[in-house]
């Protein structure tokens, strides 16, 4: 029997070899040992089977591995990617329920939060206001003849007379428009001066279609309020709102006709109260606000937003002859004592002494030697006027009236005019360094024209 030693192993205390000749993994059988009586040696047989070299084992256990760890590293992946996609979809979903961690700023600054409002927050139509003060927002139209100097020649007499008196005559008439208020159910209205000037014809046009032939009551140039009467009754009234009530940064809505398109309603706040100084009317206390007010708005309301009278549109600030952000209304304490003059009086009475003041600046401060820039220099004297009579003297510095501090120059013409004329005033000037009181006898102040003859 031939054997192949490559196979075969002598004694039984040796190992066996093998080749490595790439077969699957061997099923093990137990060798029985036979005696070579040739030989005399035992010699154990097992079938030809090949056994996989170490190599081999070890490259097969590290392709399982790396296939198992792979598997697990994916599967880990695929987790934090449903975490985070979770985590992306709740935030989107219900921003307040998780805490931004994200932004580490957020984490550093520490932000101050407001309670609850005590105004009412849910605020975002002003619409009761407005109806509420419709109605009672007039429009206003006049027209007045001018005189052309063109036209002057053909109304002459003599000329006509030598045409036979047939020649005809061009007329030339002006309109406007503007707006009005009405203060009264007895049908009162408040307006601009300027709105009614030289006017000849008045109408007043309300909201519901009416018209009527309108008639000035009286008009005051010093504060250019004007108040006119239509004969009609039971018509909607606004109401004023208390004196002082606005505060900078109120709401406020504007009112009017402007440009002749229909009656409009404008929204804006108070940018600042007690203007003056502009130039625009001898008492000035203006409410300025960025409400649009534009060419019809004058004598217009401003409202508060509860639809009660706070203002009577006036004038804007303008370099283009439009809105650019700035206008002017005059306070309803104002135009209600004025209106109440009018209609009682026909015109507005008040207190007046003759005299031209100026503020004290600081260089006036230290020619005149004073400690103070409070108080009003009197820059001039009216000759005959009550402050003539009383020997003031230009140069004469007022720091108070009947006790009361003058501020400035326009404190002090406020003081005196709210004296009734024919009253004695006490007034407290400095002359020289040294204090005086001196009394003054208050008259009836004239108006524009009056100073002017004078």
């Amino acid at each position: 029997m031939q054997i192949n030693q490559s196979l075969v192993t002598k004694g039984p205390a040796s190992r066996r070899k093998t080749q490595d000749l790439g077969v699957k993994k061997p099923q093990h059988r137990t060798a029985k040992p036979r005696r070579d009586e040739s030989t005399e040696a035992t010699i154990y047989y097992r079938d030809v089977i090949n056994y996989p070299t170490t190599t081999a084992i070890i490259r097969s256990m590290e392709s399982s591995n790396i296939k198992r760890i792979w598997l697990i590293f994916s599967q880990f992946c695929a987790a934090i990617s449903i975490v985070l996609a979770a985590f992306m979809g709740l935030t989107q979903l219900f921003p307040g329920l998780i805490p931004d961690i994200i932004n580490p700023k957020n984490r550093l600054v520490a932000i101050n939060e407001s309670g609850p409002s005590s105004r009412e927050s849910g605020l975002v139509s002003y619409a009761d206001a407005a109806q509420r003060a419709l109605p009672a927002v007039v429009n206003v139209s006049t027209s007045k003849e001018i005189t052309d100097p063109r036209t002057e020649l053909l109304r002459d007499p003599l000329f006509q007379r030598f045409f036979g008196g047939s020649l005809p005559v061009p007329e030339n008439r002006v309109s406007s428009l503007g707006s009005g208020v009405i203060v009264s159910p007895q049908g009162y209205i408040l307006t601009n001066h300027h709105v009614v000037e030289a006017a000849d014809d008045i109408h007043v046009a309300l909201k519901d279609g009416r018209a009527f032939q309108a008639r000035l009551v009286g008009a005051d140039p010093e504060t250019d309020l004007a108040v006119l009467k239509i004969d009609a009754a039971n018509l909607p009234a606004l109401a004023f709102a208390p004196a002082n009530s606005l505060r900078v940064g109120d709401v406020v809505l504007g009112i009017g006709n402007p440009f002749g398109v229909g009656q409009s309603v404008t929204m804006g706040i108070v940018s600042a109260l007690g203007r003056n100084n502009l130039n625009i009317n001898t008492f000035e206390n203006f409410i300025q606000t960025d409400a649009a007010i534009n060419p019809g708005n004058s004598g217009g309301a401003l409202v508060d937003t509860t639809g009660n009278l706070v203002g009577i549109n006036a004038a804007i600030f303008t370099k283009s002859q439009g809105y650019q952000g700035i206008s002017f209304a005059i306070p309803v304490s104002i135009a209600r004592h004025v209106m109440e003059q009018i209609i009682r009086h026909g015109s507005v009475t008040r207190g007046w002494i003759g005299v031209e003041l100026q503020d004290i600046t600081p260089e006036l401060a230290e020619s005149l030697s004073l400690n103070t820039r409070e108080g009003a220099l009197i820059a001039g004297v009216l000759r005959g006027a009550p402050a003539d009579r009383a020997g003031l003297r230009p140069g004469d510095v007022v720091v108070a009236v009947n006790d009361a501090a003058v501020k400035d120059a326009r404190t002090m013409t406020q003081q005196i005019i709210t004296i009734a004329p024919g009253q004695t005033t006490m007034l407290q000037i400095l002359r020289q360094g040294k204090r005086y009181r001196t009394p003054v006898r208050t008259e009836r102040r004239p108006n524009p024209q009056e100073t002017q003859e004078r």
